[in-house]
């Protein structure tokens, strides 16, 4: 038996494979997601999000929690809103940080209470420009009730 087919087959095979768009990479760092207390219905998860190519976050899941959104908080003078984004965009190469003063993961309807110490399973899928989708397994260390992104600023709570 000849094995110039099979080379020959092999050979398609790679230079298919390099012609196929290389899928955007998207690296995460920092995660993580605040403690709750027994009964508390909700909590948030933060981290910063690094797309090699122009991409977006288009959705959160964990099974932690019933419902998982993203939500920016904003301020209008003094009183703060809530709502839910439907996407993140992520610009090639630049951080985008979702912290608790502004776009962050809500976990809402928690399965049970979040305890510092353990992580938090999250599911992000990224869409690039072409609409490829990819997506990434992030564990999120849980930090105390008190925790903040690190930069000092106060955090405000409301109920969602």
């Amino acid at each position: 038996m000849s094995m110039q087919p099979i080379k020959r087959g092999l050979a398609a095979l790679v230079l298919m494979g390099l012609a196929l768009p290389a899928l955007a990479q998207t690296t995460v760092s920092d995660a993580w997601a605040r403690a709750s207390v027994p009964h508390q219905q909700s909590t948030g998860a933060f981290m910063t999000l690094t797309a090699s190519s122009d991409s977006k976050l288009v959705s959160v899941a964990s099974p932690v929690a019933k419902t998982v959104q993203v939500h920016e908080m904003t301020m209008n003078g003094d009183v703060m809103g809530m709502r839910e984004v439907k996407a993140v965009e992520l610009p090639a190469g630049k951080p985008v940080t979702l912290d608790p003063n502004g776009l962050h993961v809500m976990l809402m309807g928690l399965n049970g209470q979040v305890k510092e110490g353990d992580k938090v399973p999250l599911t992000l899928t990224i869409e690039d420009a072409t609409g490829a989708k990819e997506t990434l397994d992030v564990q999120a260390d849980v930090r105390p009730l008190n925790a903040d992104a690190g930069g000092g600023h106060d955090h405000m709570h409301m109920q969602h």
